[in-house]
């Protein structure tokens, strides 16, 4: 039996030709579907039938299915929404997160992977691509969500592809999680050039690039050659020396390339992809940057999210990076955030984005003296600048009300208390939004700045009853 048999879907779909596709495959892995054509049809049907999932297209033609969402998602619950739309990028994918859909469908999509998010929603977990675990952690984030859909829908094109965003927030993974999604690339190679790190001699980084004629000492082909029919990813573009700036820009128009001391010319099957975290229109402005190759590298241009705009994700990626770097002793008990960690991971900006975040945990997960690890085990900075501050209030000069926790003897278990007084405030918080919006969980959600689902999840963290 199929794993989604019995669950049922209230599919808005104005396209009869994909309308009878999607329910003709619905049914057959018998899932309970209902069809409507229009807003006003999709409207009456929700009102009659709560469905393990909704899914809705953005334009109908008596209105927008947005705002339809809107209307109904109070009355919705914690039904999953999936819309789907054959317009827009990812700014529009990150709006609709924004307003509270669970997840997003750019048109054409495999019903397959229809079929994997009601089998997720029906499980009552988290939906495929946006785990917590091994290498999707960090995709639960509404940006990533959005991001995700784009790199799908551009996985089986021929396009370029340049990835912005500050350093260490995960351009290389986003390159990576594109070239696995085409079918025909993900079996050939993931070459990677780190353009910060070819040769200072150009003839020598030429080599690398583009290989050498075989009859050369050193012969045979370069990266570029080595990456076959998959994914040749230049990372930190903009570090490319000026000439290797116009060998790439053949690379790119042309596809063919032509080996050092070589006569005979070799195709480029590969796809081209690159990551900048540099300002290239910049570097282009002050000549320091081709302008033709930015043009042609920048075909579809996607940015990665800093990691202070996706708080969805920080503690999936932080539990991966434990999972990863603590291993527990035969017997033993396995490595955890303590509640003050947990509430110094959310109250660090993190500059240096989800890398910062892998070194600070896997440091805190060699040296800390207990598996539960605290807040000081994460930021040994806090520590020094505490203990500064205690000695400094302990010396002869300082005033009789400077009292240090530190020098009081102030206990872990009062430390910790800080986690619980976060807690308190932040259940009183949603508790204001939420009566402010007149308890409907969409609204609250857009005034909180999180996903409805990530709010409905939160709550029942906190042990707050989600009506």
């Amino acid at each position: 039996m199929s794993v989604v048999a019995g669950s049922s879907v209230v599919m808005i779909e104005d396209d009869p030709v994909l309308g009878q596709s999607l329910m003709q495959r619905l049914r057959l892995a018998g899932v309970t579907t209902h069809w409507a054509r229009t807003a006003a049809e999709g409207e009456a049907l929700l009102r009659r039938h709560r469905p393990t999932m909704v899914l809705c297209d953005i334009r109908l033609p008596d209105g927008s299915g947005e705002a339809l969402i809107a209307r109904l998602m109070p009355e919705l619950g914690g039904v999953p929404i999936v819309a789907m739309t054959a317009y827009g990028g990812i700014e529009q994918a990150v709006h609709l997160m924004r307003l509270g859909v669970d997840d997003y469908l750019a048109k054409p999509f495999p019903v397959q992977r229809l079929l994997d998010k009601l089998a997720a929603f029906a499980a009552g977990g988290p939906t495929p691509d946006a785990g917590s675990e091994g290498d999707e952690a960090g995709w639960r984030s509404p940006p990533m969500r959005a991001l995700r859909a784009a790199l799908e829908r551009l996985a089986p094109a021929e396009a370029t592809v340049l990835l912005a965003g500050e350093s260490g927030a995960g351009k290389g993974l986003a390159a990576r999680r594109l070239h696995a999604m085409a079918p025909a690339r993900a079996p050939e190679p993931f070459v990677v050039v780190d353009c910060a790190a070819l040769p200072d001699t150009i003839a020598e980084a030429e080599a690398v690039l583009l290989g050498r004629d075989g009859s050369a000492p050193e012969g045979g082909p370069g990266l570029a050659e080595r990456a076959g029919a998959g994914t040749l990813f230049f990372d930190e573009i903009s570090e490319l020396a000026p000439p290797l700036q116009g060998r790439l820009l053949r690379l790119v128009e042309e596809h063919r390339l032509l080996r050092v001391g070589g006569r005979e010319e070799h195709p480029l099957r590969a796809r081209i992809v690159a990551a900048t975290s540099a300002d290239l229109r910049g570097r282009v402005a002050a000549g320091a940057f081709r302008e033709d190759l930015w043009f042609r590298l920048s075909v579809v241009e996607l940015v990665v999210p800093p990691l202070r705009e996706r708080p969805e994700d920080l503690e999936d990626l932080a539990r991966h990076f434990l999972h990863r770097f603590a291993s527990a002793p035969p017997g033993g008990e396995p490595c955890v955030f303590a509640n003050d960690g947990v509430a110094a991971l959310h109250a660090h900006s993190w500059p240096g984005n989800a890398r910062e975040l892998r070194n600070r945990v896997q440091r805190a997960a060699l040296l800390a003296a207990s598996p539960c690890i605290a807040a000081g085990d994460l930021f040994p900075e806090l520590a020094m600048t505490a203990g500064r501050g205690a000695a400094a209030s302990s010396s002869p000069d300082a005033g009789q009300d400077d009292v240090s926790p530190v020098a009081t003897g102030t206990s872990t278990a009062e430390t910790a208390s800080l986690a619980e007084a976060r807690e308190t405030a932040e259940r009183e918080h949603i508790r204001r939004v939420l009566a402010r919006c007149g308890g409907r969980m969409g609204d609250a959600a857009r005034a909180l700045g999180v996903s409805r689902t990530t709010l409905w999840d939160r709550m029942r963290r906190l042990g707050m009853p989600a009506r």
